[in-house]
Parts: C-alpha cells; sequence; structure tokens
C-alpha cells in the first residue's frame, strides 16, 4: 500500500512536500554547503516532484519520502559541476555559508504553509567538519552525509544513488577514514564552547593581544572568506597562533567599525559570534576547539556579504 495521504492531488503534494522539506534542505546543504544552491536543488526537486504526484499513478508512490530524498540528493550531485566551477574563480578561500540554528537542538518549526519557504533550521554538521567534506569527491560526500549525519544504511543509499550495496560499502569506507583523520570525533560542552567564545570575542574587542594568545591554540589556522567582496585576513588560510593573533588585533585596532555589536548565535551548531555594524551584520566568526575544549584550533571569518544574506 501507497502511504500517500488522502486528500485532493495538488493538496497532497504540496503537503508532503512540505512535511519532507527540512529534511531534504539539510541533506542537501551538508552536501553542497551553500544556502542558495540548496534552494535552488529544492525547487528543482519540487518541480520533478509534482508532475510526478499528480499523475494517474501519483498514489503508487510507496514512499514519498524515500522518492523526494532520491530526487533531491541526484539534483544536488549534478550541481557539483557548476559549484566546482565557480570555486575555480573564487578570490580567497572558500567557507561554507553560515546556517543560524537553535541552541543545544532546540526545535525551530519550519513554516509549514508555504512549500516556497526556507527552512529556517537544519540538522547541521559543524563548520570545520563541512570544510573537510570539501575534500571528498562529490559521491563520497554524498554517502558520508547519508550515512554518517542522518543514518541512511548502505542499502538504501545504494538505492538513492543507484550503484551496488558493496560500491556504497567502499565509498562510505574511503570517506570515513579521510573525515576522520582530519576530524576525529569529539563533542565539547556546550557552556564551554561559549565560555572560550566569549574569551575570544573579549580579547578581540578589547585589542587585547595577551589573552587572544592564551586562548588561541598553538596549532590554530585562520580562514577569512570575503569572496573579493568585502575586507578579509587574506587570501590563503593563515596558520600558528603568533600570525593568527597579531593579524587578528592588528585589523580590529587599525580599522575599527563604528558601533560595533556582537550577537551570540548557534551558527551551524556551535555557539558563534555575529559581528554588526549599527543593525547591518558584516561578518559572522565561528570558531573550531581543540578536543579539550579549551583552545581555539579553528577561526572560521565569512564577510562575503553574498553568504550574510540570509542570516538573521
Amino acid at each position: 500500500m501507497s502511504d500517500t495521504p488522502p486528500g485532493a492531488p495538488e493538496e497532497t503534494a504540496t503537503r508532503i512536500f512540505v512535511g519532507h522539506r527540512e529534511l531534504l534542505f539539510s541533506i542537501v546543504y551538508n552536501m553542497l554547503g551553500s544556502v542558495a544552491d540548496t534552494e535552488d536543488v529544492l525547487q528543482e526537486t519540487w518541480l520533478a516532484w509534482v508532475p510526478r504526484s499528480r499523475s494517474p499513478t501519483g498514489g503508487q508512490i510507496e514512499n514519498p519520502r524515500a522518492y523526494l530524498v532520491r530526487i533531491a540528493v541526484n539534483r544536488a550531485l549534478a550541481r557539483q559541476a557548476t559549484i566546482s566551477r565557480r570555486r575555480e574563480e573564487y578570490v580567497g578561500p572558500w567557507l561554507p555559508e553560515p546556517l543560524v540554528t537553535p541552541p543545544d537542538g532546540a526545535p525551530i518549526a519550519a513554516d509549514a504553509g508555504d512549500a516556497s519557504e526556507p527552512a529556517v533550521r537544519a540538522e547541521s554538521v559543524s563548520m570545520a567538519l563541512l570544510v573537510v567534506l570539501e575534500t571528498l569527491t562529490p559521491l563520497e560526500r554524498a554517502v558520508f552525509v547519508l550515512n554518517e549525519v542522518f543514518g541512511y544504511a548502505h542499502t538504501e543509499i545504494a538505492g538513492i544513488l543507484d550503484r551496488s550495496p558493496s560500491a556504497i560499502r567502499q565509498l562510505a569506507h574511503r570517506a570515513r577514514e579521510h573525515v576522520h583523520a582530519r576530524r576525529p570525533r569529539y563533542q565539547a560542552d556546550p557552556r564551554v564552547r561559549r565560555q572560550v567564545t566569549e574569551r575570544f570575542l573579549a580579547a578581540v574587542m578589547g585589542g587585547d593581544l595577551n589573552a587572544l594568545m592564551e586562548v588561541l591554540a598553538p596549532e590554530v589556522t585562520l580562514w577569512a572568506d570575503g569572496g573579493g567582496k568585502a575586507r578579509a585576513a587574506g587570501l590563503r588560510p593563515i596558520h600558528g597562533r603568533d600570525k593568527v593573533a597579531r593579524l587578528i588585533i592588528g585589523d580590529s585596532t587599525r580599522r575599527p567599525i563604528r558601533d560595533l555589536g556582537v550577537r551570540i548565535r548557534s551558527v551551524n551548531g556551535d555557539p558563534s559570534a555575529l559581528l554588526m555594524s549599527g543593525d547591518a551584520l558584516f561578518a559572522v566568526i565561528v570558531l573550531d576547539l581543540t578536543p579539550d575544549g579549551g583552545q581555539v584550533r579553528g577561526v572560521y571569518a565569512v564577510t562575503n556579504p553574498d553568504k550574510l544574506s540570509h542570516v538573521g
């Protein structure tokens, strides 16, 4: 039997899509790291879903969720070529678009009344892990996201990607080994993460080089993504505590921002700083902590206005 709910075809198609929209958004965003591209893929998925769901045999779709996930994942994979070409022309380091999420997993309901409304919450991996996922092949990333983040079995992923379960197991193994070698699993206490974030911000805002040196790990790396459209800390990642600290303090004292304000928000699941000039957002700062949670080992600064337009 089909699990498609009863009702007029138009209403049923919309209800099913809206009911799964947040899941689709989350999967595709974690595959692409771009909110704009995710929204485009969801629109393509909707346009592919509507005629199929309204066809005379539409009610025979046994599992609408699986059907929609398959469409969305494969549309996301097809978009990777376009994204790769854009990255080749990108100015400076490329970072995923920051996604504001509820603190500590608190739910925020998406607007279920309109399938065109963007999802306001996603099951998102951290900014640091998204950066590591950029080093995988598109297929490896799709398998990793479906298996490791969303818990899909290898046999389910095989059906989604139209590959054999053994091929999926090989892809999953390669992806897992690659990711865990660069990003060992750990979960710092949310309160500790917030405290370290506040210490970092206090040092930067106060221009206190010594305090900033204390909060940064010796192997810290700074990524600054301005996309050639906003000021950034350089065209390449900056490595090492001394270089990162002096660059941050020097930049904050040399070019102060008028009416600077800071809002602490959860971005990709981590306490992060939204830097405001008056009411205008001009940067999102996401920190990656050491396994013990005591110091910052990664600073991700997004200032490209195209990537901040959806952040509130």
